[in-house]
């Protein structure tokens, strides 16, 4: 017989250091200057492109998003260096990604009232994991005192949707209790801060989530998992190409092709009406329309493409109250940006009101979850 499951508890934790539109394009710019006079010669003969000044404005406009929050601010608007330090740890010392995810996962335990032995497994699944192994979620798993099981996957944008979906299935099926999905988003390592056109996307942060058999359940707010819905379809439109193989290539291995990179218009024309599809069609088989949603908790990408989105399903411009938007503080924080929304604005709803958590990116990748407000 399959388990009924539910969501019982979130949790968010967020860098204490923030970077506004305005130092970052100060840093940019000043970079840009630096480059385009140290390769005048190459710029004039063609050979090289020369870099063009960014603005607070054009950042804002193009995708929504007015700061971000990072985990290391040293060194990242450092024109001579352009990425943040990150001390490297011990292997007997907790990981920066561990630490993070520690943090989430606290506050998920403490909203879903659950302690560690509650728990059966633990899955950390995010867009970048700091090392091949052990797994983080096994670090995380052992810092906490949890027995079962850990493991870490990675699903670039949706990995959070995706990780739900797991635990999902594991509850249902009665193979876990509880399980503790964590999304710990240490981005900016990745991120290339001399690009214009994507060095303001990303920011860092984490965020957890408890699944379990709704029969376990007792915090104060519950939502039942009603579904989940994944597609994936493959583009070379985001790539992340750095990887253990980089080291056996006679190329630069934190070259700009290493980092994340996108055809953002490209991303833009092909996964909005994927999207728009997909969450359709996945309300559609509980003979649900998008009138009946009360919240949607989309990714946090670009403001213009969840505007988008949700017009498309609603057939008219959606409401601050009905698609929260989280992306102008947090920016793109990979998979956790649809759990931040989560986190922030599901207090308010009543029994019986249904909403959509999404995810989508890289891949591509898509993943949903109808829930309702016990």
């Amino acid at each position: 017989m399959t388990k009924k499951v539910v969501i019982s508890g979130v949790g968010l934790w967020t860098p204490e250091h923030v970077i506004t539109n305005e130092e970052l394009v100060a840093s940019y710019n000043a970079y840009a200057d630096k480059f385009n006079a140290e390769n005048a010669a190459q710029i004039d003969a063609g050979t090289v492109a020369a870099k063009p000044h960014s603005s607070a404005e054009f950042i804002e406009k193009a995708s929504g998003i007015k700061q971000r929050y990072i985990y290391r601010k040293e060194g990242a608007l450092d024109v001579e260096r352009m990425r943040p330090v990150i001390p490297e740890r011990q292997d007997e010392e907790l990981s920066h990604q561990g630490e993070i995810a520690l943090e989430a996962a606290k506050k998920a335990l403490a909203a879903a009232n659950k302690s560690p032995e509650d728990i059966d497994a633990v899955i950390v699944s995010c867009a970048y994991t700091q090392r091949a192994y052990p797994a983080i979620a096994i670090e995380v798993q052992n810092q906490l005192g949890i027995k079962g099981f850990g493991f870490d996957m990675l699903v670039a944008c949706s990995a959070a949707t995706f990780g739900m979906h797991r635990a999902w299935e594991m509850v249902a099926s009665g193979n876990a209790r509880a399980v503790l999905v964590i999304n710990p988003e240490l981005v900016s390592p990745q991120v290339n801060y001399t690009d214009r056109d994507s060095h303001f996307i990303f920011g860092d942060v984490a965020t957890a989530t408890v699944v379990e058999s709704e029969d376990t359940a007792n915090s104060d707010h519950v939502f039942s998992v009603l579904s989940t819905k994944a597609v994936t379809s493959f583009s070379n439109n985001i790539r992340s190409n750095f990887g253990y193989i980089s080291r056996a290539h006679d190329v630069d291995p934190y070259g700009e092709d290493k980092l994340f990179h996108q055809a953002g218009r490209k991303v833009f024309k092909e996964v909005c009406p994927m999207a728009a599809d997909h969450i359709e069609a996945h309300l559609a088989s509980h003979s649900f329309t998008p009138a009946d949603v009360r919240r949607w908790w989309l990714h946090q990408a670009n403001i213009n493409m969840n505007l988008l989105i949700a017009k498309r399903l609603l057939g008219r411009d959606a409401t601050a109250d009905e698609a929260p938007i989280v992306l102008d503080r947090y920016a793109n924080t990979a998979s956790a940006g649809s759990v931040i929304a989560f986190a922030l604005h599901h207090q308010d709803l009543q029994s019986g009101d249904v909403g959509v958590l999404c995810s989508f990116g890289a891949g591509y990748s898509i993943g949903s979850l109808v829930i309702q407000k016990q």
